[in-house]
């Protein structure tokens, strides 16, 4: 077995395993396996590793819980994939009159739905940006 095997192992052992952010007996925001997200936190390439992940989650559950998923263009995919990202699978679900709308095809309708929230108000522009996104469907 190599060194680098054997400190993987050990430090799994020693380090344990914390899916969300906890602070260490130092006081430092830690997760993973002792990840100091404080000093160290995360390169781009890690981040954008688990930004792919997030992508691919955010596709299965669209593609098993919302039954327009499959029809809309890549544009409009892609709108809803980034507001569960934001807004995780049970927030992205009460926008009820937005998903009734682009059941319906009714991409302006669902547009203003998507303005009209709480999340809009906290996001600001990128509200905007989507909702004109899902309007018009260009970029």
């Amino acid at each position: 077995m190599s060194y680098k095997k054997l400190a993987f192992d050990i430090l799994k052992v020693h380090e344990g395993y914390s899916r969300t952010v906890y602070e260490c007996s130092q006081n430092v925001k830690t997760v993973g396996y002792g990840r100091n997200l404080e000093s160290k936190g995360l390169t781009i390439k890690e981040a954008e590793y688990l930004l792919r992940n997030d992508i691919t989650e955010a596709d299965t559950w669209c593609h098993e819980h919302l039954s327009y998923f499959d029809q809309l263009s890549t544009i409009r995919k892609t709108i809803l994939i980034d507001m569960y990202v934001n807004l995780g699978a049970s927030r992205l679900l009460t926008f009820k009159r937005m998903h009734t709308a682009l059941e319906q095809g009714d991409f302006a309708e669902a547009s203003l739905e998507m303005l009209d929230s709480k999340w809009a108000t906290q996001v600001g522009t990128r509200a905007v940006t989507l909702s004109n996104l899902m309007k018009e469907e260009r970029i």
